[in-house]
């Protein structure tokens, strides 16, 4: 008998009673009682007739997919399979091959399908007696194998067989299959090949907005209110808060073309809440005429606008209602376009006081100042940037991912953003490099990248789109938009500090749970915090209010994709929600009336949003004498770290950071590494001085925490190469973060082009280094300078 099934026979009732399924499957058996030859694990085609070319150098033996295309994996079962493509085969031959009869003596049965998603690359199920196709697999146009699952129930004792079929000779002209096996209940798989997924069952499909709110579903205590709906607000595109209170939000109007200067529809609203009853009873037309406006943010007296190809300032003359106290200002052009939904967008005010937003892979940007020649300005597809409200310098902050629209910093300054088709969750490092949808680092010596964080995926399939519609079990689906991590005591604990995220494709929100690791996190899969059970919401943001609520904005419309054509959307609806809990919320007094003092004492407030709010307004002032005075007393004297961290950010944003301060953090306490790590990031923004620079070497050569490792390796990226060994050679001694996901990444971005201006100190540096990946690309990247050209 086959070891297999005398191993799926003896497991199979051992792990069904654990997990109420067999995972290993049952093997059909012949005529004679013994297992057939449907894993191919004999190295033949015993048990299949062949018709035609296609299966000539069948079955392949082990992965050849990785090795020819590092992106994919053959993901077959035991050492061989049937690879339609491999064996030097192509797409070229065309042929059936069909397995010998067997009964059915399961309910359920599964297989290995990929590869080609024509009508003419398939794997049918077929019954022999009357010849009836009773289940078709196609794979998705990718090499990896996933199981579809077959329903045999009404099958019961009749015999069927397996039959590939190769008709086409074009691109994606062939078949991957392995394993059949037989499963005594319905089995259950982490990826499940598209066509044996169900579509979800979804409530409704548009409705009324006061409807839509009572039908969603959240956690006990939680209430959604309507803030505001159609007529008064149509496709919200981004939003934020000011200082008041007020809700500013972009209606996206001529989406998803950008129209001729000075004819586009886009415009600005400020919604209030006058009499605190939780919807909106004043509303604003703040600004019309705007094109493509992706991005808005308060601040600094004025609107920061994102409307590619611009980066815009508008002024604010506030009063009873605001309104535009002059012309919209460039800050900053070259934003591109060639894909309209995914422009600069999703503008959130760091820590450091800086102006931080997202950019996606397929849209090319070369951004800088009006009038900056092409070889001056700063290229980003993929990534975030960030932007110095008075120093008015733009940077990028980190490169890769796929069409991020959302991203949050948590209470130690972290940043987190959310992405498209790749794997959903990033922590964000400045000077990091991330795993790309499509395309290239702009630094073709990366030779790897970060990848996400995330265990899990929020989608079903074996491919992003496949779980379209498809994905309830899993969250829902790809596609994500907003971020918020909610950070006040006003909520149960269990929900400060979770990461919650708007999914476009399952109608609700996503809730990750960050565990720290390291340098850095792992994104378990939390419970979901709403699911608004209609198919037309779609949350593209969310932030966290004043009042100990939180808003988001939902474009709400039926069609779920980008296109580029007008008519595949509705320009007639668009909803804000306000989330509160135990129905209630604290009010909200405001902070612009307050004095220098009073609004430093708001800087530690354990509701972020005040704290956030506090130190941009400190920022704006410059706030000196006793303010900074109370700020530096409590950056030394407080016992609460992310009080100290607080003020530490403060001080910075507002210029009153001295450098004796500065140097005094650059020591590593126990219990206070994050604020250490921050004084690294803050003494780098700048070029360093020399006392710097000695005591972040001192540092590098000392410090025991990962998180203040992965801060100095970062910050060392923003010094001349020149400058940085003092601090990379300490770190690359450590090898204990030989394994961990940021650190040997971020230490060669910042090593390589020491090593490449110089291979004499790779060489001296191989040694030296105890990060085997690092060793890896030192010698890689001196292969390629000793293969370069000579330049004469």
């Amino acid at each position: 008998m086959h070891p297999r099934f005398v191993l799926s026979a003896c497991l199979s009732l051992l792990l069904a009673s654990a997990y109420g399924a067999d995972p290993l499957g049952i093997p059909p058996a012949g005529e004679n009682g013994q297992p057939l030859n449907l894993g191919f694990e004999d190295g033949t085609l015993k048990d299949w007739t062949a018709t035609g070319d296609a299966w000539a150098k069948q079955p392949v033996k082990g992965d050849t997919v990785f090795p020819r295309k590092p992106t994919m994996r053959s993901e077959h079962a035991g050492n061989f399979w049937i690879g339609g493509y491999e064996n030097e085969v192509g797409d070229k031959p065309t042929g059936t091959l069909a397995s010998a009869p067997f009964k059915v003596t399961q309910p359920w049965a599964s297989f290995l399908i990929g590869a080609g998603s024509s009508q003419g690359t398939r794997v049918e199920v077929v019954t022999k007696d009357d010849g009836k196709v009773i289940a078709t697999a196609r794979g998705s146009e990718r090499e990896n194998m996933a199981r579809f699952v077959v329903d045999l129930r009404k099958f019961k004792d009749r015999e069927i067989f397996i039959r590939l079929i190769d008709e086409v000779s074009g691109g994606w002209g062939h078949v991957n299959f392995d394993d059949f096996v037989f499963h005594a209940e319905e089995p259950k798989f982490a990826v499940v090949a598209a066509g044996s997924l169900k579509s979800d069952d979804v409530l409704y499909a548009g409705l009324p907005a006061d409807k839509a709110v009572s039908v969603a579903t959240l956690p006990p205590g939680f209430e959604l209110r309507l803030f505001a709906a159609e007529p008064d607000i149509i496709n919200p595109i981004s939003f934020c808060l000011d200082d008041k209170g007020r809700i500013w939000v972009v209606e996206g109007h001529t989406y998803p073309k950008r129209a001729k200067e000075g004819e586009g529809q886009d415009r600005i609203l400020v919604f209030e809440d006058t009499d605190g009853d939780g919807k909106a009873d004043k509303r604003t037309v703040f600004k019309e005429g705007l094109s493509l406006v992706s991005g808005i943010e308060v601040g600094f007296g004025g609107v920061w606008v994102g409307a590619a190809p611009y980066l815009m300032y508008i002024p604010i003359a506030d009063g009873d209602a605001p309104k535009p106290a002059g012309e919209p200002q460039i800050l900053l052009d070259g934003w591109g376009y060639q894909d309209t939904h995914e422009t600069l967008n999703t503008f959130r005010w760091g820590p450091d006081g800086w102006l931080y937003g997202c950019h996606g892979v397929f849209t090319n940007s070369n951004v800088g100042k009006p009038g900056t020649a092409d070889n001056e300005r700063k290229r980003i597809n993929a990534g975030y940037w960030r932007y110095h409200p008075t120093r008015h310098q733009f940077e990028v902050f980190a490169e890769g991912t796929s069409n991020p629209w959302g991203i949050d910093f948590d209470e130690n300054g972290q940043l987190f953003a959310e992405a498209c088709v790749i794997p959903h969750l990033f922590h964000v490092i400045q000077g990091a490099r991330y795993q790309r949808q499509a395309g290239q680092h702009f630094n073709p010596n990366t030779y790897d990248d970060i990848k996400t964080i995330a265990d899990h995926r929020h989608y079903l399939g074996n491919t992003p789109h496949s779980g379209n519609g498809k994905s309830d079990q899993a969250g829902g689906g790809h596609a994500h938009a907003g971020l918020m991590i909610f950070q006040s005591d006003f909520w149960p604990a269990e929900w400060r500090g979770r990461i919650l995220m708007g999914n476009i494709h399952g109608q609700r929100i996503n809730g990750d749970v960050p565990v720290a690791s390291g340098s850095g996190f792992i994104g378990k899969h939390g419970s979901d915090f709403i699911n608004f059970n209609d198919r037309a919401s779609q949350v593209v943001d969310i932030r966290q209010g004043p009042d100990g609520s939180a808003y988001m904005i939902d474009w709400y419309d039926l069609n779920q994709c980008h296109r580029t054509q007008r008519e595949a959307h509705d320009y007639t609806t668009g909803r804000i929600y306000k989330v509160v809990y135990q129905g209630h919320s604290k009010p909200f007094e405001g902070l612009v009336q307050l004095s220098d003092t009073k609004i430093a004492a708001q800087v530690g407030s354990q509701n972020e949003w005040i704290s956030r709010h506090a130190r941009r307004l400190l920022q704006e002032r410059q706030a000196a004498g006793p303010a900074a005075t109370a700020l530096q007393a409590t950056l030394q004297g407080s016992s609460d770290v992310h009080t100290s961290l607080r003020a530490l950010w403060a001080l910075h944003t507002a210029g009153q950071l001295t450098e004796p301060l500065l140097l005094i953090q650059l020591t590593e306490r126990p219990g206070r590494e994050i604020v250490t790590a921050w004084a690294v990031q803050l003494a780098c923004e700048r070029p360093p001085s020399e006392a710097i620079r000695t005591q972040l070497a001192k540092l590098a050569a000392e410090a025991k925490s990962p998180i203040v490792r992965l801060y100095l390796a970062s910050a060392a990226q923003r010094l001349p190469n020149n400058q940085r060994l003092p601090i990379l050679e300490p770190l690359l001694t450590h090898a204990e973060d030989a394994t961990d996901h940021n650190l040997p990444f971020v230490l060669w971005y910042a090593l390589e082009p020491v090593v490449g201006e110089n291979p004499l100190t790779g060489a001296e540096l191989l040694s030296k280094t105890k990060i085997p990946l690092i060793q890896e690309f030192i010698a890689r990247r001196m292969a390629s300078v000793a293969q370069a050209p000579a330049i004469r």
